[in-house]
């Protein structure tokens, strides 16, 4: 599979995922530590994908949706944003209730 069909087909089949460099547990850098750490917070599934441990879509994944920088969060198929917004939704006290309207109208798929 192509690695663009490869990017479609995980932002479409899950309500949110966040292409990050490391993991959830265990981050690789700043950026994708505070955006996974306040996604975690919110207690709302999601899916991740560790762009360095992909290197292929680590290099594909920007020109995708023309964004870019790391951390990126797609919701629904489209492109949410990167850590900046997610953490300005988080300060606002707002990040679990986007993430729980996003969660409750996607696919029920997480990894």
């Amino acid at each position: 599979m192509d690695v663009m069909d490869r990017i479609r087909e995980q932002v479409e089949n899950h309500a949110i995922v966040i292409y990050m460099k490391g993991t959830p547990q265990l981050p690789s850098c700043g950026f994708s530590a505070r955006a996974a750490q306040a996604m975690m917070e919110t207690g709302v599934e999601f899916a991740y994908v560790n762009v360095i441990a992909d290197p292929e879509i680590m290099q594909n994944l920007p020109n995708f949706a023309d964004w870019p920088t790391f951390p990126q969060i797609y919701m629904n198929g489209e492109l949410f944003g990167g850590g900046d917004i997610i953490m300005e939704l988080y300060e606002d006290n707002e990040l679990k209730d986007v993430m729980q309207e996003a969660f409750d109208k996607g696919p029920k798929k997480a990894s």
